[in-house]
């Protein structure tokens, strides 16, 4: 365990009318419980929890890879500021890691291509081979297997996105063996019932007026496929 516990602080919100400080969630939400060497955040999408774990890295000074060629029509000057009103607490001070997102992954496997012209050697970090020679879903497996080894703290934004059934049981899996090993810690937003049966995990819910801790078995995500894959064998 790294990071025990972080703390949204009202009172440092530039707004509340704009996103994200206009949800009622991040506004009756004060502490959030990081208490498991694996927290997973589950809810509908748009309910924050890709933002929140987006701040916590930002807070953490854990660099977040992204397009900076991208462009928007749009900016919203508050977007990135949530994580000055966070307060994280850790067990013996702040650790490095690394955030994953399946949307800007790619970016990064392309730059590591760029980087292994002049150092082949690089390539030995992720397999042995050039990521983007891959498939998507075995290109993330290359990544988790290789940067999961090392000491630090791991924020993931939809790891499942890429991955089969089969492969998310593998991810599960390494997510269950590096935390017992002690030396990394997960916090994961997933709509994947898989990730989710994780025992151990603590699951954490946005669907409601705040952040909250849920069991696998009291997730929609679980009652939804369930009641999904019944209602074919009727």
């Amino acid at each position: 365990m790294h990071l025990a516990s972080l703390t949204i602080v009202h009172d440092r919100f530039p707004t509340r009318e704009a996103y994200p400080f206009d949800l009622p969630l991040f506004q009756q939400t004060t502490t959030v419980p990081i208490d498991a060497p694996v927290t997973l955040f589950v809810g509908e999408n748009g309910s924050g929890k890709s933002t929140l774990l987006t701040a916590i890295a930002r807070r953490a000074g854990i660099h977040i890879w992204e397009n900076q060629q991208r462009s928007r029509s749009y900016h919203n000057p508050h977007a990135e500021c949530l994580c000055d009103c966070l307060d994280l607490r850790w067990t013996a001070g702040p650790r490095p890691g690394s955030f994953f997102s399946a949307e800007n992954f790619r970016h990064f496997a392309e730059l590591v291509d760029a980087w292994a012209a002049s150092d082949p050697g690089l390539f030995t970090y992720f397999g042995g081979s050039s990521l983007t020679e891959k498939s998507h879903g075995q290109c993330n497996m290359a990544f988790f297997g290789s940067r999961y080894g090392v000491e630090g703290l791991y924020l993931l934004d939809e790891p499942e996105s890429a991955l089969s059934p089969r492969r998310q049981l593998e991810l599960r899996e390494l997510f269950s063996q590096a935390a017992s090993r002690g030396h990394a810690q997960f916090i994961v937003a997933t709509h994947s019932p898989i990730l989710l049966s994780l025992p151990g995990a603590r699951i954490l819910s946005f669907d409601g007026a705040c952040v909250r801790p849920v069991a696998f078995e009291d997730t929609d995500h679980l009652r939804l496929y369930r009641d999904f894959f019944a209602s074919l064998v009727r």
